[in-house]
């Protein structure tokens, strides 16, 4: 299949499980509000430098790119010509204006390439279950270790639903039944 049918085909299997795929113009959070922080994060993404999320505070960022989502934690490099086709950011944690550091050297660099690759990792892992459920809930217990589960809260269903392949219908599902979950599905 080449390139151009298949990009048809995705946008049209998307469309069909989601059919509102604009649903990242205008990042919702549960409380009502929307996400405008990360507008200016992603407008430093796109100038082609490469930064660094602070990894001294709890803090990280969620990339939304086409079809999926990133996380990238603490200590991980974020930015340059890996992260250009970003279309939004979602900043996670302590945010202040010492959430992206520049890095000040090839070292510092490479290291925070091995970080992100590192929480790449992590999320990969998670996705190999095969799931919907399972991998919901093991983001969810991975995100509330990290961070305070208010703030966990706090994040979007579709952020969740990105990050492992699922609907955002099933991290809705598990979030309101919780460990109940399981035994529902695998009956």
């Amino acid at each position: 299949m080449d390139s151009e049918k298949r990009r048809r085909y995705q946008t049209a299997m998307l469309s069909t499980y989601y059919p509102n795929t604009s649903f990242l113009d205008h990042l919702v959070m549960p409380d009502g509000t929307e996400q405008s922080q990360g507008s200016d994060i992603l407008t430093l993404l796109h100038t082609g430098k490469v930064f660094i999320v602070n990894s001294r505070k709890r803090n990280g960022l969620i990339l939304f790119k086409r079809y999926h989502a990133e996380f990238a934690g603490p200590g991980a490099a974020v930015g340059g010509d890996y992260d250009c086709d970003c279309h939004r950011a979602l900043p996670i944690g302590n945010v202040s204006n010492q959430f992206l550091l520049t890095p000040e050297s090839n070292e510092e660099r490479q290291k925070a390439y091995l970080i992100r690759r590192q929480w790449i990792r992590l999320i990969k892992q998670i996705t190999e279950n095969p799931l919907p459920q399972q991998r919901v809930q093991k983001i969810l217990d991975q995100f509330e270790q990290y961070f305070l589960p208010e703030i966990v809260a706090d994040l979007p269903d579709v952020a969740f639903a990105l990050l492992v392949g699922v609907l955002p219908q099933t991290v809705e599902i598990v979030r309101r039944l919780g460990s109940e979950v399981d035994g529902r599905f695998n009956s």
